[in-house]
């Protein structure tokens, strides 16, 4: 128990660079608080003793901001970063090494007893507020993005990002593993739109000399191809910038 104590204390120390000293994880953490109150309910939810272990996790929960039910299975070295909004389901599983942002949901989508929360491979990193929900697989290494809603499975070493949640990059399992950068997501649907307003703007381009070439003129069409580009120019700055749409 004592092992698992000191393990609990050098992985948040180790993922959190705001952390000065082990004390103040010990004493300043309620991530690592969670997860000990949660060892315990679950020790006593598997022994049936039911109603206390609920108690147990329902204090946990007034005490650290974090709602995991006693039935929940959470690896070794999973580390949860200030916690407070966090929900994990019944039947979630939580492999080793995960790291849990803030505001994350593990829910479930049916109302049936049976399987119905997600299970969490090993080293996946879920950023703060992204919601995974239903019976399914999240691959080892798999990293999901910032406000992700994700449903469906996905396989290991993918980054996952939007709503619905989509795979944007598929590492290989031999590329080195870093952390995800939530400051630097991809958008997915800026990339299509850009790619969109691109084409336009060749096509466009073509009509013109086109036009030039059978000694055809339309002010209107040059005043919004003119336009056109100006609105093309400004989406690219603000998506290179990173100011979004």
């Amino acid at each position: 128990m004592f092992e698992r104590l000191c393990e609990d204390i050098d992985v948040a120390f180790q993922n959190d660079p705001a952390a000065r000293s082990k004390l103040e994880v010990l004493l300043c953490y309620p991530g690592i608080h969670a997860l000990w109150l949660h060892r315990i309910s679950h020790y006593l939810w598997a022994r049936g003793w039911i109603l206390l272990s609920r108690f147990i996790s329902h204090i946990n929960r007034f005490l650290t901001g974090v709602e995991i039910h006693p039935a929940a299975q959470i690896g070794r070295g999973v580390f949860i970063d200030h916690g407070m909004g966090i929900v994990i389901g019944e039947t979630a599983v939580i492999g080793d090494g995960c790291l849990l942002y803030k505001g994350i949901v593990l829910g479930g989508t049916t109302t049936e007893k049976t399987k119905r929360h997600p299970n969490l491979g090993k080293k996946v990193v879920v950023g703060s507020n992204a919601c995974i929900l239903g019976n399914i697989t999240i691959g080892d290494y798999a990293r999901i993005g910032s406000g992700s809603v994700v449903t469906k499975d996905v396989p290991p070493h993918a980054t996952v990002v939007g709503v619905p949640g989509r795979i944007i990059k598929q590492r290989k399992a031999e590329e080195q593993e870093t952390k995800l950068d939530h400051g630097q997501l991809p958008d997915p649907i800026a990339e299509a739109i850009m790619m969109v307003l691109e084409e336009n703007r060749k096509l466009k381009q073509r009509i013109k000399k086109l036009e030039t070439t059978l000694h055809l003129s339309n002010e209107a069409n040059d005043a919004v191809s003119e336009t056109e580009s100006e609105t093309l120019a400004v989406f690219m700055k603000n998506y290179k910038d990173g100011d979004g749409i």
